[in-house]
């Protein structure tokens, strides 16, 4: 196993890596809307902060050498499924023609009152 550690997602906030390679795949902890630079939470809109989650995902497979292209599998966590359609919309665009396997769940709550968290499973491409 390779624990993965970018600059440029957000530092793990408790015993845990942003992401593990193992088996050939990345494995990533979900992302919550933090920047990186400050640690400071991105309290705006779903669009906002599914947006900032999104860019610590690509550091994430940036880190590890894959990118969206790879990912087989993403799990969405919503405070408010009524905020499914505006994610939705922005993931679209970010991920452009990447159609990776997805669920989307409802949670009473997340960390730091974010609105939105996302991980995700991608291939590590063979060197």
């Amino acid at each position: 196993m390779e624990t993965i550690c970018s600059k440029n997602a957000p530092a793990a906030i408790g015993p845990y890596s942003q992401g593990i390679i193992s088996g050939g795949f990345l494995f990533t902890s979900g992302q919550i809307p933090i920047v990186p630079e400050d640690g400071g939470l991105i309290n705006g809109t779903i669009e906002e902060q599914t947006e900032r989650v999104l860019k610590n995902l690509d550091a994430v497979l940036t880190e590890a050498g894959t990118s969206w292209q790879r990912v087989v599998k993403t799990t969405v966590f919503l405070t408010d499924l009524a905020d499914f359609g505006k994610m939705n919309e922005i993931y679209g665009k970010h991920l452009g023609d990447a159609r990776p396997a997805r669920s989307t769940v409802q949670v009473a709550a997340l960390p730091r009152g974010a609105k939105v968290e996302i991980e995700l499973v991608a291939e590590i491409p063979e060197i």
